[in-house]
């Protein structure tokens, strides 16, 4: 089992470039972890509470949680993701049924925050974007698919998202194998990584 961690900041472009990886690995041989999942339960706080939590600080991920899922995937066994809701801020009670794949790919802004995780990734991957690329992206992003209001968005980005990007985001760049600047057309950087999965699955 070949284990990939792609980080990079909010709205870099790590789910485009998890596509383009994923659609150049045969049907059945990859699965998708996406570090949200792993937020940690909030169920003993109100709505309003948890609306204050700092959601992009390393402590606001069950690490704990992804690393021993990440084992067992590493031995071969089947996991139970938890499903986290953008709406609610908190877990729900669904679960993914998440198989064992010869390609497992982890991604998250903070992902290559914590030692053990990194740990566990064969390949390192940081996606570099410019800061108003990634606000321009988060700001859509938000507002179409989280149910959040632009000053909702921008009060969050100037508060806690540009600053945690700079305190634990960004340095964390130092520990990719691959540093990809983002663009949907940087095809020799998505053909690098499809020759290192290949020659590590041989």
């Amino acid at each position: 089992m070949l284990i990939i961690g792609i980080a990079g900041g909010t709205g870099s472009g790590k789910t485009t470039v998890v596509n383009q990886i994923v659609q150049e690995l045969p049907e059945g041989e990859v699965t998708v972890i996406s570090q949200d999942s792993y937020y940690r339960d909030t169920s003993h706080l109100s709505y309003d509470e948890r609306v204050k939590i700092n959601f992009d600080h390393p402590k606001s991920i069950d690490f704990e949680l992804l690393c021993e899922h990440l084992e067992q995937l590493r031995r071969g066994e089947t996991i139970e993701q938890p499903v986290y809701s953008f709406v609610k801020h908190n877990r729900t009670s669904d679960k993914v049924i998440t198989h064992p794949r010869k390609v497992v790919i982890v991604e998250g802004i903070l992902i290559l925050t914590h030692p053990e995780i990194r740990d566990l990734f064969d390949v390192k991957i940081y996606v570099h974007a410019d800061s108003d690329e990634r606000l321009i992206r988060r700001l859509k992003r938000d507002i179409a698919e989280r149910g959040r209001d632009l000053e909702e968005v921008l009060t969050r980005y100037q508060t806690t998202l540009k600053p945690m990007h700079q305190q634990f985001i960004e340095p964390t760049k130092e520990y990719a194998d691959i540093i990809i600047p983002y663009n949907r057309y940087n095809t020799v950087a998505i053909d690098i990584v499809r020759s290192i999965i290949n020659e590590r699955l041989v």
